[in-house]
């Protein structure tokens, strides 16, 4: 069991990372360069897996039935990316980027939606600059960033005040409250994430500090997104299941798969099940993980992590030929 921060020693354990480049952050219009991130051939192709429930049967059958109507709907730290204790160490399966490039091609569109901010999540998932990724979407920060790879830049409003507000009190009070040890601060930009993950007691942690963190999101007219071992202070107005929802919107499409791992993926399959009792087809995939559960009892298939959801988008691609 951890014990609270020891006052006399401020916080040997928190830090606050570098986040993504500042030019992203600023300029409403950004170029992403290509990163060389390490990849792999697709996988052989597995048998295409069976949904557990109708409705994701439904779903599948029709993105099957009618590719090209349909949106490829994916997370990325969790989904795309395993988990790593240090979010800036993340980085795409390596054989993701191969498998959405066979895919892609043969649907509507590939959205991924991220709580990251658009261009890091493009820079840690090497997408930019990739035959048969022409037509890549990454909505990020929930969908307030869009980058696309026709223009290769990043499209954004202007920050919320808030977020510089929390940026410059932050430390503070944590320290004010005795934050436990090992907590840290992840700069994301639009957002802050404070993670308990290295905490002696990361559950404890966790829980320590979501009503303190609350109350400061409030005042600056922020809110709290809660995901695994991490608590992100961030703008309201916008989640992944308003940003899938809009996408498809746009894009016309006739039948979504949606794939995630985090507390922060619910919006997200409910906009899936909204869009099924419409008339939509939908197929919610779990990235499985034993730490949120909410997710693995909605969806109607559950794969083994980043390693399975590469695998299934390798099946999928295999069958549409």
């Amino acid at each position: 069991m951890g014990s609270p921060q020891d006052s006399t020693d401020p916080a040997p354990d928190r830090k606050v990372s570098s986040g993504p480049d500042p030019q992203v952050l600023r300029d409403p219009q950004v170029s992403v360069d290509p990163v060389t991130a390490p990849t792999s051939p697709a996988p052989p192709p597995r048998a295409l897996p069976t949904p557990a429930t109708r409705a994701g049967r439904e779903g599948l059958e029709a993105i099957l039935a009618k590719p090209a109507a349909a949106v490829i709907g994916l997370d990325f730290d969790g989904t795309l990316a395993p988990i790593v204790a240090d979010p800036e160490q993340a980085r795409a399966h390596p054989g993701a980027v191969a498998a959405l490039a066979a895919l892609a091609p043969k649907v509507a569109s590939v959205a991924v939606i991220t709580g990251r901010p658009a261009g890091v999540a493009v820079r840690n998932g090497g997408f930019a600059g990739v035959r048969g990724l022409e037509h890549l979407v990454v909505l990020g920060h929930y969908g307030t960033e869009r980058w696309d790879a026709v223009t290769s830049t990043v499209s954004a409003p202007a920050p919320h005040p808030g977020v510089a507000a929390v940026r410059a009190e932050l430390p503070g009070f944590l320290d004010g409250i005795g934050a436990w040890r090992g907590t840290w601060i992840e700069e994301k930009g639009r957002a802050l994430a404070v993670h308990t993950r290295r905490a002696d007691d990361p559950e404890a942690a966790y829980e320590a500090l979501r009503a303190p963190l609350t109350d400061l999101a409030t005042r600056h007219g922020l809110i709290v997104e809660p995901g695994r071992m991490v608590l992100e202070l961030r703008p309201p107005g916008m989640d992944k299941g308003v940003a899938l929802t809009e996408y498809l919107r746009e894009t016309g499409a006739e039948s979504v798969l949606y794939a995630g791992d985090d507390l922060g993926d619910l919006p997200a399959f409910a906009a899936v099940e909204k869009l099924r009792s419409d008339g939509i087809p939908g197929l919610l995939v779990c990235s499985g993980n034993d730490e949120v559960t909410e997710l693995r009892e909605r969806a109607d298939l559950v794969v083994d992590g980043a390693t399975g959801v590469v695998d299934l988008l390798s099946a999928l691609a295999a069958q549409l030929g």
